[in-house]
């Protein structure tokens, strides 16, 4: 299978919602089980069915989240032998043909958030950014058209 790049800060936070799935989740749900099990007659017990349903989100959850962790690369963009060019995990300092200036992390795919101003590395605006250093103007298919950047700066965070 193959290896899915992902920053250190996602892989924490993918560890972090681990652990509480197993720590929290699973042992409060299987209380709710219990406790809607003791109720009695099963079949007509809607408490009982909603915590069985959860129970099977949360295994399933477990399970795509070790294999994600399994075949995640870990990959620090200090490491690498950048000099300013733009790379998995850099900060891109960006302006458009008006003047406005927009900042995009490039980041895994199960860390893209936009509104946190991290984009995946397989979007159209880093796959044009990608390989690209300081100074340098970019273009970007988007659905709007076509648009022109001008890459201000790339930090390494």
């Amino acid at each position: 299978m193959a290896k899915t790049p992902m920053t250190r800060r996602g892989a924490e936070l993918l560890r972090e919602e681990l652990h509480r799935l197993k720590t929290i989740e699973r042992p409060a749900n299987s209380a709710a089980i219990g406790e809607a099990r003791a109720h009695g007659d099963l079949s007509e017990n809607a408490e009982y069915h909603a915590a069985r349903e959860r129970a099977g989100f949360i295994e399933g959850r477990i399970s795509e989240l070790e294999a994600k962790l399994a075949n995640a690369q870990v990959i620090d963009p200090k490491l690498l032998d950048a000099e300013g060019r733009c790379v998995f995990g850099a900060t891109v300092d960006l302006q458009d043909e008006g003047g406005e200036t927009s900042t995009w992390q490039i980041v895994g795919e199960d860390e893209a958030d936009i509104k946190e101003g991290r984009i995946s590395f397989s979007s159209p605006i880093a796959r044009a950014l990608i390989g690209k250093e300081s100074g340098e103007s970019v273009e970007v298919q988007t659905p709007g058209g076509v648009k022109r950047y001008e890459i201000a700066d790339v930090r390494y965070q």
